[in-house]
């Protein structure tokens, strides 16, 4: 049966293009702003990724309320799950503070020192592996803000080229979005539908999760040898010299961690231990260095407009979907990821009844392995992109550039899943 779109979802399908052309555009918009000084803020604004959805979804809102009232607008907003962004925003903060990241950066040094690879070619190796697979038990979000600003500190700032800064950043924003489906519970597409189709850990482990261990660790090992020349001379940025945070206080902040996560369906809960996390963090600003208050707000709001402006694109997304085979489904999902979020596609498809279970292995797969080929198409890269973007030329990521460099380690997870 076919289905006629209303003038809202027709709007919201429009502005939804009109964002991703905008994401692609950033440059552009910085570039706009080096030329024109006297209005350069309005165009950083716009140059500014994480900004563009929830610019493009205030729109959209605007919109609703212009044609059909400020009441429509308003619920429409509150129909809205606002859950992701929170729970992103919160992990962001709370693993990127000097207790759990000294812990981890420990940890990476002393894999590190056990691989016997020269200059930083070890370090990057478990960096890109050990780091997305943790994902698997701590969340994607908070496995993406580690690495990112692991590589930020001890490789990007070292002085490296803009191809391996590319480079490394395509092959974090795949391992991480497939590197999540160890678990049913870390990965957001797996999340949407592991319940109603009762993928326990058991299946998890046994039909996704060990070939995606698998990618992850050829993507880390391929881009190393890709780049052996640049990362043998290269050697991993001494950390600046800091007092160690005592262990009662680094098992606080674990707990605190793993609070957030085990309670992350539950916004009032891990808002909760989030403000007394604050509390805490405050008490021992000795033991802290500055909250990544400012760049969690800015992905928070990257994904709310992305929440705003994806609840428009059901009805021409889900049509899509279900008209592909078992076989095309794997393909059409990895693509369809880049344009809209790997979590909206599995939801779609979790309200289909009667599907096989090749449809639903593929659907998942697929969206897993697109994760990382744009910064919408997973919702823990907005928070690497914040991160890692300052490093590289005019202080923005290339949408272009970043999917170039996604490709090859897409291509690696693509070859996991159906061959192996």
């Amino acid at each position: 049966m076919r289905v006629t779109p209303s003038t809202i979802q027709i709007a919201g399908a429009a502005l939804f293009a009109i964002a991703i052309l905008h994401t692609f555009s950033a440059g552009l918009f910085e570039r706009i702003a080096h030329r024109f000084p006297a209005h350069a803020g309005i165009w950083h604004l716009l140059g500014e990724v994480e900004v563009v959805f929830g610019f493009w979804a205030l729109v959209l809102v605007v919109f609703i309320g212009a044609t059909s009232g400020t009441g429509q607008a308003v619920a429409y907003v509150d129909s809205r799950n606002f859950t992701e962004p929170l729970f992103v925003f919160v992990i962001m903060v709370i693993a990127a503070t000097r207790p759990i990241l000294q812990t981890t950066k420990g940890v990476v040094a002393l894999l590190a020192r056990a691989v016997p690879l020269p200059g930083s070619m070890g370090f990057v190796v478990v960096v890109l592996s050990v780091v997305p697979l943790l994902g698997s038990f701590i969340t994607e979000p908070a496995a993406m803000t580690l690495g990112a600003l692991i590589l930020a500190e001890r490789l990007y700032a070292g002085g490296i080229s803009e191809r391996l800064k590319y480079a490394a950043i395509g092959v974090l924003f795949v391992n991480v979005s497939i590197g999540g489906t160890l678990t049913p519970y870390a990965a957001p597409p797996v999340l949407m539908v592991a319940a109603k189709w009762g993928w326990d850990l058991q299946f998890m482990l046994g039909q996704i999760g060990w070939k995606a261990a698998v990618a992850v660790l050829v993507n880390a090992v391929g881009l190393v040898l890709l780049f052996a020349r640049e990362l043998t001379v290269h050697r991993p940025v001494s950390a600046p010299a800091e007092e160690r945070v005592p262990l009662p206080l680094v098992l606080v902040h674990v707990a605190f961690l793993a609070g957030v996560v085990v309670f992350s369906h539950h916004p009032a809960v891990f808002m909760g231990l989030f403000l007394f996390f604050l509390g805490v963090a405050h008490a021992y600003e000795r033991f802290q260095d500055r909250l990544i208050l400012r760049e969690g707000l800015m992905v928070a709001f990257f994904l709310a407009g992305l929440v705003v402006l994806g609840g428009q694109q059901g009805w021409w997304l889900q049509p899509v979907l279900m008209s592909l085979s078992s076989e095309a489904v794997f393909y059409g999902a990895t693509a369809l990821t880049a344009i809209t979020d790997n979590a909206a596609l599995t939801y779609l498809g979790s309200l289909v009844e009667g599907l096989t279970d090749e449809f639903k292995y593929a659907l998942v797969t697929g969206a897993v392995t697109g994760g990382g080929l744009t910064v919408i198409a997973n919702a823990p890269n907005p928070a690497g992109m914040s991160i890692l973007k300052n490093h590289f030329r005019l202080e923005t990521v290339s949408a272009l550039g970043l999917l170039v460099a996604a490709l090859p380690p897409t291509l690696v997870a693509v070859a996991a899943f159906r061959l192996l």
